[in-house]
């Protein structure tokens, strides 16, 4: 399949920009509190979906969280709790590039966690999700999916490109030589963390413009 081209993806788009306009006034509106994770690989594109989502509404209304590295302190603290200080109140939408999740891929792949606290996390993390379903938040999770010939284009496009060189990291490469990995966590977090309070919804996103387009009608749906 072809990739869509620029101006047929503005021209697509287009109607999707009134409805999350729509969409932000009715949350405004009843107070709803709307929570949308966006989780895939390196380049996976989740960061132009997110921003396809923000573009036309209101920060005020509607943030994105990006979290660094665990401070020494939130090290210590309940692995939840910085993500807690992130969520949504009445009347807002908020979008995670990253969330909790990265317990279940990076940490679990790179080492950055023991056997025993990723255990814990796959225990934890369908009631911690539940609760928040309870509590009045929508939740929704979005792995973005793609192949292993299409990062490599994308990671040698980045280390080409001097305008992208700067989205690269030590860390980044690392984790394209760990594919096989990653594959490996993503399906075990994918399959223990399936829950009907908060399914995963997989976007195919060979085709990045496609997969913004797809990702914000689903969205919409929900």
């Amino acid at each position: 399949m072809k990739q869509l081209k620029r101006r047929k993806f503005e021209k697509l788009y287009e109607p999707l920009e009134e409805e999350l306009v729509a969409m932000a006034r009715w949350v405004q509106a009843t107070g709803a509190r709307v929570l949308v994770l966006f989780e895939g690989r390196d380049t996976a594109g989740k960061g132009g979906a997110i921003q396809a989502v923000a573009r036309p509404l209101n920060p005020r209304q509607c943030r994105t969280v990006a979290l660094p590295r665990p401070s020494e302190r939130e090290a210590g603290q309940w692995y939840f709790q910085r993500y807690v200080d992130h969520l949504p109140a009445a009347g807002e939408i908020v979008l995670f590039d990253r969330s909790w999740y990265n317990r279940a891929g990076v940490e679990k792949v790179m080492g950055f966690c023991s056997d025993e606290e990723y255990e814990e996390f796959f225990r934890s993390v369908p009631e911690f999700e539940k609760m928040l379903v309870r509590s009045g938040i929508q939740l929704v999770k979005y792995w973005f999916s793609i192949t292993d010939d299409e990062q490599h284009a994308r990671f040698v496009g980045r280390i080409q490109d001097p305008l992208k060189q700067w989205k690269l990291s030590p860390m980044d490469l690392e984790s394209r030589r760990r594919w096989e990995e990653y594959t490996r966590a993503k399906e075990t977090m994918l399959e223990r963390t399936h829950i009907p309070e908060a399914p995963w919804w997989i976007v195919q996103a060979v085709d990045k413009k496609r997969a913004r387009l797809n990702c914000i009608d689903h969205l919409l749906s929900q």
